[in-house]
Parts: C-alpha cells; sequence; structure tokens
C-alpha cells in the first residue's frame, strides 16, 4: 500500500479519519497535536523523515492546550506541550511526556526604526508593561535601560496569547519569578486573566499581529520572530548582564540543568545563573500514554522521534532550536524502553 504524507501545521482542525481517532498505524500515518511554538521543526522533521520512510505524520499546531485535551481524549497518537505536565496529572491519565528541543521565547516589537536587539528589556519592566502600568515606549523605566536611545512616542499595545499555551506557561512563569507584583496579580499558568491586552491565537497569531500594528509588543518562540523578520529585545540575565536570544543562550540556560532528578524529564530553564543564559528559556514535550490504545501506532511515534534524535539535530539547530544533551536523548529512550508497551524498542 502506498503511504501518502499528511503533514499539517497550523491551527487547522481535525477532520475526517483523525477526528475520529488516529490513523491506523497500518496506513504509516501518524497523528498529533499541540504547542505551536515546535511546530516549523516538527514540520521539518515530518518531511524528512516521509521522505526516507515513507511514514506519514499530520501535526496540528492547535496550542498546547488543545493538545494536552486532544491526547487526554485519545484523538490523536501524541499530544504537544511546552507547559509539562506536573506528576500526579501524568498518572492520573497514564501518560508519560519526554523532551524534544530546547525552545527560546522572545519579546518582539514593533517600532518604526528599531531593528532587532537594539532595544534591551528586563523582567521586572517586561512584567510592569503586561500589567498596563508602562503604557508608553518614551516611558522613564525603559529610557534607564536604554540610555542614549531613542524610541517613537507611542502608546504600547500588548499582545498575548488567547488560546491555552505553554508559550504563555512559560512566559508568565518567568514574570512570576522575577516580579512579585506580577505574581501576586496574574500568576503563571498557560491561561492567564490578562490584566492588558489583545489576544493572538498561536505563535503564529501573535507574531502576524504584532507585525501589523505599531507600537506593539508580544512574546513567541525565537524562530518566529526570525522567520517574521521582527524585531526582538535583548533581556537581562540572571545575573543582570544583557543577553540576545540565540542557540548559544539557550544552550547556556540548559547547561547546568539536572534533568536526572527532575520529574517527567522537565527541569525548569527559567531565569538560570550562569553567563549569557537566556531567561525565558525551556524544553518542549511530547505526551504518549504508558499503556496506549494503539501500541502499533505509539511505536511508530517513538520511532519518528528516535529517529529525530539521531537525525534531526542540523534540523532544529538551522532552526534555531536547541537540541537535546545526548545523556538525555539516552534517558529517554531507556523510559521508552521500560515505560511504554509499544511495538517499538529502541535499540
Amino acid at each position: 500500500m502506498t503511504r501518502m504524507l499528511a503533514v499539517a501545521v497550523g491551527a487547522a482542525l481535525l477532520t475526517g479519519a483523525t477526528a475520529a481517532g488516529a490513523v491506523s498505524a497500518e496506513a504509516a500515518t501518524l497523528s498529533g497535536a499541540g504547542a505551536t511554538a515546535p511546530a516549523p521543526i516538527y514540520q521539518k522533521w515530518a518531511e524528512a523523515y516521509r521522505a526516507k520512510s515513507g511514514t506519514s505524520l499530520n501535526y496540528q499546531g492547535i496550542g498546547s492546550g488543545g493538545g494536552i485535551k486532544q491526547i487526554e481524549a485519545k484523538t490523536v497518537d501524541f499530544g504537544a506541550s511546552d507547559k509539562p505536565l506536573a506528576p500526579a496529572d501524568l498518572a492520573s491519565h497514564g501518560l508519560m511526556q519526554f523532551p524534544t528541543v530546547i525552545v527560546g521565547i522572545t519579546p518582539v516589537v514593533n517600532l518604526p526604526g528599531v531593528t532587532p536587539g537594539e532595544m534591551h528589556l528586563t523582567g521586572p519592566v517586561l512584567a510592569q508593561i503586561y500589567l498596563g502600568n508602562i503604557k508608553r515606549w518614551t516611558d522613564p523605566q525603559i529610557a534607564r535601560l536604554n540610555p542614549g536611545k531613542r524610541f517613537p512616542n507611542l502608546p504600547i499595545t500588548i499582545v498575548h496569547r488567547s488560546d491555552g499555551s505553554g508559550t504563555t506557561f512559560l512566559y508568565t512563569s518567568y514574570l512570576k519569578a522575577v516580579s512579585p507584583d506580577w505574581g501576586s496579580k496574574v500568576g503563571a499558568s498557560d491561561s492567564v486573566q490578562w490584566p492588558a491586552g489583545q489576544g493572538g491565537k498561536g505563535n503564529d497569531g501573535v507574531a502576524a499581529f504584532v507585525k501589523q500594528t505599531p507600537g506593539s509588543i508580544g512574546y513567541v518562540e525565537y524562530a518566529y520572530a526570525k522567520t517574521n523578520n521582527l524585531a526582538y529585545a535583548d533581556m537581562a540575565d540572571h545575573d543582570g548582564a544583557v543577553v540576545a536570544p540565540n542557540e548559544q543562550s539557550f544552550t547556556a540556560a540548559a547547561a547546568h540543568a539536572n534533568w536526572d532528578a527532575a520529574s517527567g524529564f522537565a527541569p525548569s530553564l527559567l531565569n538560570q545563573p550562569g553567563a549569557g543564559a537566556w531567561p525565558i528559556s525551556g524544553a518542549t514535550f511530547i505526551l504518549v500514554y504508558k499503556t496506549p490504545p494503539k501500541p502499533a501506532a505509539t511505536g511508530e511515534v517513538l520511532k519518528f522521534f528516535d529517529w529525530c534524535y539521531t537525525n534531526g539535530d542540523g534540523m532544529a539547530a538551522q532552526l534555531s532550536y536547541v537540541p537535546l544533551p545526548g545523556n538525555v536523548k539516552a534517558m529517554v529512550r531507556h523510559a521508552w524502553a521500560t515505560s511504554v508497551n509499544s511495538t517499538y524498542k529502541p535499540h
């Protein structure tokens, strides 16, 4: 039987056989849904894997909240989330989570004449912007961080996610860590009660909103900042030094992570100490059932991601994602072999 490719990344809804349930593994078509932050690399991996193996992947970038709901409803072969599930939630649903790449969440702005990295911000000032307390780009708090620079005297238009989002979870968790004011008034979650601003769906929706709105600020995974040619702000790291978002700073954020001790392969990479560590970094995760309803389909999912671990680092780096350390990949493969009842056992 000829095996067809069905790669679909974006906010499209699941339809047809996929909506009713994952397509049979015999047809070599896998279905997944969730986080938009890693969607570009999942698309690139899927295309390369299909060319190599003929196996199809239909991935719907609907946000982490949607991905969690889809896997819990057993309508997809795997879910994807930038927000790691708590051990109790994993246990109650019989799920295993494992990381794929490390991502960096980046503040992006649309200000005439401002280029990528020209603006410097700190976490506390970013929190005050998103609380609605800093209302114009000429505010003294912004000016003090950018001596000698003049920004347009425009009102700040705040853009945030409108959907349940692991990107939002990482962003708000960082703001909570650096701003007691944010922590007491808003908190951290994949969906919060925003004090101000307008919403966009997915990383792509926020990027599009910022791109078309002078005076706006949003937050997206770094790959979306690059592909949309958006100006981004450099940030103060844990120790107060100015750091730019890039593969090196995302790697530095993960350099001291204790993956062995972290439940669910989910150590916090936010606001890590160490030179040049990007403060809003995190891993992004895949969710599968330990005892899946379709062991063959789950086996094909693990086989796909095993191939990505072995062959996908270069592709990830091309899109500015950071590959996982080799020892973490080894730990994940061991967990697949010992914890997931599927037809695939990594070598």
